[in-house]
């Protein structure tokens, strides 16, 4: 590739992380979704560079840059949105299926994350709804973020979480 070239896709690259990052409206993208948008503007302005000369090569090029953005960034997007499907999944279980003390766990064997959800308590409130008080942790990268709640049994059957 030629310096005009790299050029381009360091400057469609850099805008994409930009965004990636919250740079533009804040939105402040999950560290796969970055990596996913990243590599993808990389390979398609990789691919881009590869199509047609002149004029016609640096639009091939940018276009691939933000084609593989975003389809990178969905990529990872995907990932994030099966950890929280995951963990949703074991703290439905833990909440509907599990005795007080009992973990339900989780773990993508793509990605490392894991992570439970541990009832505690059980009570009826005096609205006569049943309640679960539980924890649920979750390992991101080697490290543990833990959080408590309290989910209260709805007319449907469904766990509502209250707290």
């Amino acid at each position: 590739m030629n310096l005009k070239k790299i050029t381009a896709v360091i400057l469609l690259a850099s805008t994409l992380g930009a965004c990636a990052n919250g740079g533009y409206g804040g939105t402040g993208l999950g560290t796969k979704e970055t990596i996913g948008t990243l590599g993808g503007a990389a390979l398609g302005g990789w691919a881009g560079s590869n199509i047609g000369h002149g004029t016609g090569q640096l639009v091939a090029t940018a276009a691939g840059v933000v084609i593989g953005g975003f389809i990178g960034n969905q990529i990872g997007r995907g990932l994030d949105q099966a950890d929280q499907q995951s963990a949703n999944r074991a703290e439905q279980n833990a909440l509907e299926r599990y005795p007080d003390g009992r973990y339900a766990t989780w773990q993508n064997p793509n990605n490392g994350n894991s992570g439970y959800t541990v009832p505690q308590s059980t009570y009826q409130a005096p609205s006569g709804q049943y309640c679960r008080e539980y924890q649920t942790t979750i390992v991101v990268n080697g490290r543990p973020e833990s959080a408590h709640g309290t989910a209260c049994r709805e007319a449907d059957g469904s766990w509502r979480v209250v707290s």
